[in-house]
């Protein structure tokens, strides 16, 4: 399931329900996510902030830098992380809404996928 929040936290948008466990690119083009922000981005110049599963998903998402092999992060990437970090900690506040507030979603969900449903 991908969320996108707002930049308080809550929850703006869910996806449906997918089955398995899917990578989080693969949920999101599955569903036009990654391109429709992509788009966005392009159009407004507001990029989307997200987590390393979705590194190399296009220009309009931004990731932290990872450590490369066998050497460090410069000064300004070790920023760039702090500064994603700070802000991924408040939009994954989205996921715990849904998984703890919002009990009958994680409820309808389960009963979903018991039935071979996704939707």
């Amino acid at each position: 399931m991908q969320v996108i929040s707002a930049p308080d936290g809550w929850p703006l948008w869910v996806s449906p329900v997918r089955p398995g466990r899917e990578h989080d690119t693969t949920c999101a083009r599955a569903h036009g996510l990654v391109d429709d922000l992509n788009r966005l981005a392009a159009t407004l110049g507001i990029p989307t902030l997200t987590d390393l599963g979705y590194e190399n998903a296009g220009e309009g998402l931004r990731h932290p830098v990872k450590k490369p092999k066998g050497g460090e992060l410069t000064e300004p990437e070790k920023a760039f992380n702090a500064v994603i970090r700070g802000v991924h900690g408040v939009a994954e506040r989205a996921n715990a809404l849904l998984k703890v507030t919002f009990k009958a979603l994680r409820q309808v969900a389960s009963t979903l996928l018991e039935h071979g449903r996704t939707a």
